[in-house]
């Protein structure tokens, strides 16, 4: 069996298959759910051992991994409110020891994420907060369904101490929506663990609560927004409570309805042919720059493989 990262017979251009990644799935990775007569709906993302397979693939300090274990819960749970073809990401670009932090959903649940880290400016203290590792800048979302459709992004100055607090910043400026947003990752005995809980108010006039009054509507919201804030990290994060199980724990009594739950996927889309007509683009002189004992060698950032190119083979633009 041919090694994808290395020179074959096949022309780089044509070749596109995986790497050597692992190949795994939560099949019940995002349970949507809403509450029958209420203003509410929301997702529970549960990315189980999901989580491990991605958050490992770089060898980060504790406080950047859990951030981006976050930030790809919050992804998963985001994407699957949406209705398109393609990726939606969510990225965040600071002055902080976290120069980048991207994570990425497609339509069919495939996750990807990576963050960029200068550990030698990590702030001391064993969790420091969101604000503390990304510093000042911002936070975007966007969805790209290809070059024939136009692109959506929605971008905000980075607010808040966490990374929720920072989403809701977002959507209070960016989408007038009322949303709460809670996030957890944390290595456990099992390995990396992630996971977010995701509650929207939704417009009476939508069909859900429309014949509530507009206090009634508020106080439904409210009681969803107090019931949701007892969760814990360690329930979010325990593979042992099922999904449909923590959820009824939480709004048993508020009507609790249950959709039918999304997969998510170990998902970084690179491939020798992609990473081919990227260095396609350069010129002569940049190629050689980039050669080393007549190899060019380029890395994917998400799932940390290099891929090793001949030289010689290599067409430069123009």
């Amino acid at each position: 069996m041919t090694d994808p990262t290395e020179p074959s017979a096949t022309p780089d251009i044509l070749n596109h298959d995986r790497p050597p990644v692992p190949q795994i799935t939560a099949p019940r990775g995002v349970q949507p759910f809403h509450l029958e007569n209420r203003p509410v709906r929301g997702r529970l993302v549960r990315l189980g051992p999901l989580a491990d397979a991605l958050l490992t693939r770089h060898d980060n300090p504790a406080a950047v991994t859990a951030l981006l274990g976050q930030a790809l819960a919050l992804a998963a749970g985001l994407s699957t409110a949406l209705k398109f073809q393609g990726s939606f990401s969510l990225q965040a670009k600071g002055d902080g020891a976290i120069g980048m932090l991207l994570a990425d959903c497609t339509e069919a649940g495939a996750l990807r994420g990576y963050a960029r880290a200068d550990a030698a400016r990590l702030p001391e203290g064993p969790a420091p907060a969101a604000d503390a590792l990304l510093g000042k800048g911002y936070l975007a979302f966007t969805v790209d369904q290809g070059a024939e459709m136009e692109r959506y992004q929605g971008i905000v100055a980075i607010e808040g101490e966490t990374l929720a607090e920072m989403t809701g910043h977002y959507f209070a400026t960016s989408e007038q929506l009322a949303s709460r947003v809670w996030l957890a990752a944390a290595p456990t005995t099992a390995g990396w663990r992630a996971a977010a809980l995701i509650l929207e108010r939704v417009a009476g006039e939508g069909g859900i609560g429309a014949e509530m009054s507009e206090a009634a509507q508020e106080d439904a919201w409210e009681t969803a927004l107090a019931l949701a804030a007892t969760i814990t990290q360690a329930e979010l994060l325990d593979d042992a409570l099922l999904p449909e199980r923590l959820l009824h724990r939480l709004f048993h009594a508020e009507g609790l309805a249950l959709a039918r739950p999304r997969p998510l996927s170990y998902g970084c889309r690179c491939s020798r042919a992609r990473l081919a007509g990227v260095l396609s683009g350069f010129g002569t002189g940049d190629l050689d720059h980039m050669a080393e004992n007549g190899t060019i060698t380029m890395t994917c950032e998400f799932c940390n493989i290099d891929f090793h190119f001949d030289r010689a083979e290599v067409q430069a633009a123009g």
